[in-house]
């Protein structure tokens, strides 16, 4: 730390997401942004002019040996993951990672097991298991409200016609093209984050993706699955999952079935709600369950309401949670806000997923 108590926080990739990593740092108020990195001069330059941050680089190395910060976040593609986090381990800097965390468990290991060797603390943005939500079924689970876990359904929609899905779409040199699942490769953490906490590592898979949408006639682009299905067992848990980018509304939800009780959350609407009961056998019993829903969808809305009084409903606030977290297991007030294991397993998963769509083809 610096003199004055305040975490010296350096940014390595200046795209867009850089600018979210900048304001939840300042938002949560335990570290100084000293400092951004990029081979491109113009984006280094961009984000440190619209940012208001002092020092400016192109050259990694020379970032962590000039300005020796506490704490890196790394906002570049995935496949440069491992060499700045490795990086920025050895010269004594904890690392927070967006994801994907990495190509290959394998390139995870590495990274795991170097903050390890070195003492130094390792986490990524696995940002909605922090949203509402999952804070609240995270409470769930441990007071085992829920029983054991037999089921869990994912979905994930991912919009094509979005800023995002533009330029990949547009772009075929664009770097999500690289990934080895390509598309599916960089929002499967996303979708995964919220399952490894109820799997083990013993996990089967089976994959079904393809493209539903018409050819381009450009190879790259074409090569593109826009629709993606799998099914994982662990054990006694089986865990379903939807990647699409043609449902409508685009979706990001999850229903998790217990031995007690199930309940099903929206990501999207910040909502929990516990699954409907029917427990009269007469038709008349069919009347109470939609109210029962219902207002357990007004408390939900209640809770949002306060969380926006508060401040506390932008998109970005469950990102906010995590650094938190984060910032307080450097300080040694915490553990990893998400396990190495859990990090690991995810990656381990994702290659599962991603050989089985080679396999199909």
């Amino acid at each position: 730390m610096n003199g004055i108590g305040v975490l010296k926080v350096a940014i390595v990739g200046c795209g867009k997401i850089a600018d979210g990593h900048v304001e939840q740092i300042r938002a949560i108020g335990r570290g100084e942004v000293v400092a951004v990195c990029d081979r491109e001069p113009l984006m280094v330059e961009q984000l440190a002019v619209r940012m208001d941050v002092p020092g400016r680089f192109t050259d990694l190395h020379e970032m962590l040996a000039t300005v020796k910060p506490d704490i890196v976040h790394i906002a570049t593609p995935p496949e440069s993951h491992v060499m700045i986090a490795c990086a920025a381990l050895d010269a004594g800097c904890h690392v927070f990672v967006e994801k994907p965390f990495a190509l290959t468990a394998a390139d995870a290991k590495i990274i795991l097991d170097r903050a390890k060797q070195v003492g130094k603390r390792v986490s990524v943005n696995y940002l909605y298991n922090f949203e509402t939500p999952g804070l609240q079924l995270e409470q769930l689970v441990a007071k085992g409200a829920l029983g054991d876990i037999v089921h869990l359904d994912t979905n994930y929609g991912y919009n094509l016609a979005g800023d995002y899905g533009l330029a990949v779409m547009a772009d075929p040199n664009h770097w999500v093209h690289r990934l080895p699942g390509k598309l599916f490769h960089n929002v499967l953490d996303h979708v995964l984050a919220k399952v490894v906490p109820h799997i083990s590592d013993d996990t089967s898979v089976q994959v079904l993706a393809f493209r539903r949408r018409s050819a381009t006639g450009n190879p790259t682009i074409d090569a593109l699955d826009d629709e993606l299905r799998f099914m994982l067992r662990s054990g006694s848990i089986t865990v379903t999952g939807l990647v699409s980018a043609h449902g409508r509304p685009v979706a990001h939800s999850l229903r998790v079935v217990g031995t007690k009780d199930s309940v099903e959350l929206d990501y999207g609407i910040r909502t929990l709600v516990h699954s409907a009961r029917w427990t009269q056998p007469s038709a008349l019993g069919r009347l109470f369950p939609p109210w029962v829903q219902a207002r357990q969808f007004f408390r939900n809305g209640v809770g949002n309401l306060g969380q926006f009084r508060r401040h506390e409903f932008h998109y970005f606030q469950c990102m906010r949670v995590l650094l938190t977290r984060f910032y307080d297991a450097v300080e040694g007030r915490g553990d990893d806000p998400i396990p190495a294991d859990q990090i690991l397993r995810v990656c381990r998963v994702i290659d599962q997923i991603v050989e089985g769509m080679e396999t199909a083809q």
